[in-house]
């Protein structure tokens, strides 16, 4: 199994290239299954993610095609075509691998009256509930039914008829697939209390471009007129602002200048408004970010929030960054409830911090010392990365195919800002 080996110290400097988000791609792809006309999607980032999803669309029927890529090309353009569904199912031996893969059970519903999902997997960070998006289909009139470890859900007559889906928390997951089941129904669905996130105005706006009817973008209230059918579409998935976010950390951690280059600075505010109360410079041009880091990093006060507030898969990357501020800082997780699984490997890095239910408070330290850690989820390896490039000597961290889940070429574009850092072997 690989390792990352670093070797810390070093300052970051220049630009990294920021590519497709992760989170919208996993959204954006099983909009295929909505109609039976090709859905070419830009931008596509080289994950491990990515291409489970395409392998469970190629389980459907959905044919998908990599077009006019090259190896040193960063995006990928993919053409998904589900002509014809030959199956409604998603196995567990695909939806085991990530929790997104149960984003096929709108579109599935939507396009063929019915999906039977597997309960999914993906990181072990706490308890994910799929309730919310049960209850969205059954407002939408679908009926659902559990049984050994598979959702089956039915559309009476084989069409939603439509609804109203008030959601009594604010739910990514579940408003996009309400989304995608709703596009199609019969007749019209409010979904009120919608989640905010980019990653949802980019589906909204990739569906619209499908065919789509759908008001309210941005909004916590969505409107949809459902369409007897949806057209294809060519759309470029929106830059990873988590990703931006986690290079901003590891420029700030090792008092670089790092531009990040494609960064769009409005899906980041939360973001960018805790580096600066951080002491980090941030400088917003025209589809760029310059990060800055010449002085000590101040201790900060955060809390996880769905958008606009500060999003919970950045936690783990500013506890890493907070590790080397001058004073304590206080986290607080309010989206999951077991998203502290770094803090013992951070601590066996020299780290000094202390949980409490859903808090952390970070004693910022004189230095942390390399060691070898382990993975233990996505968002999670990150901040392991970021912790490895200010340590003195030598940090080996396991289980990175975590990390392949989530970040492209990770140590290709570190090692292009002066990161002595490398993927190794077993063998």
């Amino acid at each position: 199994m690989d390792r990352i080996l670093i070797r810390g110290g070093n300052r970051l400097q220049g630009r990294i290239f920021i590519s497709g988000a992760k989170n919208a791609a996993l959204t954006l792809m099983p909009c295929a299954l909505l109609t039976d006309e090709p859905l070419t999607l830009r931008n596509l980032p080289r994950l491990a993610d990515v291409d489970s999803f395409g392998h469970l669309l190629n389980q459907l029927g959905a044919s998908t095609a990599i077009e006019g890529s090259r190896p040193e090309d960063f995006g990928r353009v993919m053409t998904i075509r589900a002509g014809r569904l030959t199956s409604t199912e998603a196995p567990y031996d695909i939806v085991r691998k990530m929790r997104a893969s149960i984003l096929v059970l709108g579109p599935l519903i939507g396009r063929a009256g019915e999906a039977t999902v597997s309960l999914p997997g993906g990181c072990a960070i706490g308890n994910r509930p799929i309730d919310l998006h049960l209850k969205a289909m059954e407002a939408m009139g679908a009926e659902i039914e559990l049984a050994a470890g598979y959702v089956k859900a039915v559309a009476p007559g084989g069409r939603l008829p439509g609804g109203r889906v008030s959601f009594p928390v604010v739910s990514v997951g579940a408003t996009e697939n309400a989304l995608m089941a709703a596009v199609t129904a019969r007749g019209g669905t409010v979904i009120e209390n919608a989640a905010r996130e980019p990653e949802i105005v980019d589906l909204c706006n990739c569906l619209v471009a499908m065919g789509a009817s759908i008001s309210g973008i941005g909004t916590e209230t969505l409107e949809i007129e459902g369409r007897d059918r949806l057209h294809g579409a060519t759309y470029a998935v929106m830059p990873d602002r988590i990703e931006a976010g986690s290079y901003a950390c590891a420029a700030a951690i090792t008092g670089g200048s790092v531009e990040l280059a494609g960064a769009e600075a409005n899906d980041m505010r939360a973001t960018i408004a805790a580096l600066v109360e951080a002491g980090v410079s941030v400088e917003e041009g025209k589809g760029s970010i310059k990060v800055s880091a010449d002085g000590p990093l101040r201790p900060i006060t955060l809390s996880t929030a769905p958008f606009p507030g500060f999003a919970t898969d950045m936690q783990a990357q500013f506890m890493a960054m907070l590790c080397k501020a001058d004073g304590a800082s206080v986290l607080t997780e309010t989206i999951f409830e077991n998203r502290y699984m770094h803090v013992p490997e951070l601590a066996r890095m020299g780290a000094d911090i202390t949980v409490t239910g859903r808090s952390a408070v970070v004693r910022g330290v004189a230095g942390l010392v390399g060691a070898q850690v382990m993975a233990t989820d996505l968002r999670a390896s990150m901040s392991l990365i970021i912790a490895g490039l200010a340590a003195e000597g030598e940090t080996q961290v396991s289980r990175v195919y975590h990390l392949d889940r989530g970040y492209e070429r990770l140590e290709e574009k570190l090692s292009a800002v002066g990161a002595d850092i490398e993927r190794i072997g077993d063998g």
